[in-house]
């Protein structure tokens, strides 16, 4: 498949026989793409349904800044490796040329501009029905949903926020602090999303720059002596808990200044225990210099606003220029698969990976965790072993 002559959308398929049926997977980001070729290489016909125009939407619509934070050898999906040129830390075009060259090698089956809005068991029990835009109905043996982590932008429901006179853009919308020179910034959220986009409007010229802060983040440099930090995520993640908690507070205190004078104190929390609850550390790519030299300010949690003010939780008001909420995003899995019992209370799948949940055999989930070892890794060892258990599903 290229992705300048995409597939025509299928009709209707209503295969009698199960066999016959493919797997299909929902989505052409990293995990999608890797399932389908994981798929094929156990001899299951595997069609990936995308609703954008190509692969790897969701990357295109990124930062200009981005890289990944993960190396190059350990980002790559299964059967092809991505390219040394590139470099070690991959550019967010480069990876995106990556997935379309991927696609184009295995000569994945891809089906683009078509949206999957329900998936039901067939009437049968044999299978699985998904609907489609344009009133199809495409019938498949098993379901693998990989729509992505960042689906859809989260903005919080701050009081007054309509009345606000500056810009409120989602750090989904924001593409190059070049628009924001010599403007008054003001960045909610200190992920990796919103320490990356901090920098990058401090070195594109930004008037002022504040970052909102609720929860103090664990910072780790992305690389130190050459060992990036992936490693040490790959490292640990079998270890207990309470032993990596205190691991990576005795490397925090050898490798990252106390920047509490800052407004950014080391965490209470130990970084395994919030990596569990979903919370992964910021990779630093410059933002400890940043605030050790007063050009990114810590400013309290964003409250609310009043017109052309913003109320932090510390009773304190500021009056930005432009305001970019790094608030994340929401899975919006519930009116895909909500139905059908398999998501826990924060609309999350119940079971990930290779399992499927007690009620839903056949329906499989890939890309919806944080993990700190690298979620293309993780992607790519998903896949593989999602493409097992339908083989030995079918068998």
């Amino acid at each position: 498949m290229e992705d300048s002559a995409p597939r025509p959308a299928p009709q209707a398929i209503t295969a009698a026989n199960p066999a016959d049926r493919p797997v299909y997977v929902i989505g052409g980001g990293p995990g999608g793409l890797a399932t389908a070729y994981a798929l094929r290489a156990q001899g299951i016909r595997a069609v990936v349904v995308e609703k954008a125009d190509g692969v790897g939407a969701s990357w295109r619509r990124h930062y200009d800044r981005l890289h990944l934070h993960t190396t190059r050898r350990l980002s790559a999906l299964p059967g092809l490796a991505i390219p040394r040129r590139f470099g070690r830390w991959v550019a967010r075009d480069d990876l995106v040329r990556y997935l379309e060259k991927y696609a184009e090698v295995h000569e994945l089956e891809i089906v683009t501009g078509v949206e999957v809005s329900r998936v039901e068991r067939t009437p049968d029990g044999t299978g699985w029905l998904l609907r489609a835009t344009g009133g199809r109905e495409l019938v498949g043996s098993a379901v693998v949903v990989a729509t992505g982590y960042n689906h859809t932008p989260h903005l919080p429901r701050w009081p007054g926020r309509e009345t606000f006179t500056g810009d409120l853009t989602h750090a989904a919308d924001y593409r190059s602090g070049k628009e924001y020179a010599g403007r008054d910034a003001l960045v909610v959220g200190v992920g990796n999303t919103g320490a990356e986009i901090a920098v990058d409007l401090v070195e594109n010229g930004a008037g002022r720059v504040r970052l909102a802060v609720r929860t103090v983040p664990h910072i780790v440099r992305r690389s130190t002596a050459g060992w990036a930090a992936q490693y040490s995520g790959i490292m640990i993640r079998r270890l207990p808990v309470a032993l990596v908690d205190r691991i990576s507070r005795l490397m925090a205190k050898a490798s990252i200044p106390d920047l509490s004078a800052h407004g950014l104190p080391r965490p209470d929390t130990g970084l395994c225990t919030r990596a569990r609850q979903g919370a992964i550390p910021v990779q630093d790519v410059g933002l400890i210099d940043a605030v050790r030299k007063g050009r990114v300010e810590i400013v309290a949690a964003v409250e609310g606003f009043d017109g052309g003010e913003v109320v932090l939780a510390d009773g304190s008001r500021i009056s930005p220029d432009a305001v970019v909420a790094a608030t994340g995003y929401v899975r919006a899995l519930e009116g895909l698969v909500g139905h059908l019992g398999v998501l826990d209370d924060e609309g999350r799948p119940v079971a990930h990976g290779p399992r499927t949940p007690k009620d839903a055999p056949g329906l499989f989930f890939t890309g919806y965790t944080t993990p700190i070892s690298g979620t293309l890794r993780e992607l790519a060892l998903d896949a593989e072993r999602i493409a097992k258990a339908v083989r030995r599903r079918s068998r």
